[in-house]
């Protein structure tokens, strides 16, 4: 499966401009453009938490699905938000536990200027 192309071609995530950039054996990673559109604060542009989360996911998806070949859904996801996100945001995510019903990642999202603005654990269904 192209990870990538998968993940590129999911609406939701292509309506955020979520893009999985690098994929490799259970370690993904991704990045958002701030746009005004995505930002909660009509002042400034600071991500909403629902982008950040998506951006989790979706990187945390992408990671689980490097090993298993398949797609993967959200079986849970809990995330501590740290900052506000401003400029692009960019996730890491490494998977840590890979079972035959459940795998979990860890993900980590960073603003553009490298400010920890979230970390978030998702629990994936692998079979």
């Amino acid at each position: 499966m192209d990870v990538e192309s998968f993940f590129e071609e999911m609406p939701f995530a292509d309506l955020l401009g979520v893009e999985v950039t690098a994929v490799d054996d259970g370690h993904a990673e991704g990045r958002v453009e701030m746009r005004e559109e995505l930002s909660w604060n009509p002042d400034r542009e600071m991500a909403h938490g629902g982008v950040t989360f998506t951006l989790a996911d979706t990187v945390g998806g992408a990671a689980l699905v490097s090993l298993v070949d398949q797609p993967v859904p959200t079986v849970d996801m809990r995330m501590d938000y740290l900052e506000a996100g401003t400029g692009d945001l960019r996730a890491a995510a490494d998977v840590v536990r890979y079972g035959s019903d459940v795998g979990v990642v860890d993900v980590g999202v960073r603003a553009e200027d490298g400010t920890a603005v979230a970390d978030a654990r998702g629990v994936y269904k692998t079979g």
